[in-house]
């Protein structure tokens, strides 16, 4: 099992919709709203990390109103 930390910036007032489109989407274990540099923080699990760039984050990068995200791979 493979799993991500997304670190995600959106657009001012849509960080809740964002959040809530991400819960939907398999393989997103969770997300939440946090505070600081970031608006949002997911845990993203898949068989492996292909599986994980290949499928779940092409969904989550297709979500209008997102800026930025950056991703930290799981090592243990």
């Amino acid at each position: 099992m493979a799993r991500i930390y997304l670190l995600t910036n959106v657009l001012p007032g849509r960080d809740v919709s964002i959040r809530d489109t991400m819960r939907g989407i398999k393989g997103v274990v969770n997300a939440d709203l946090v505070t600081g540099p970031y608006d949002i923080i997911a845990v993203i699990e898949a068989a492996d990390t292909s599986e994980i760039f290949d499928k779940v984050l092409k969904k989550v990068r297709k979500i209008k109103g997102i800026n930025r995200t950056e991703t930290f791979v799981a090592v243990e």
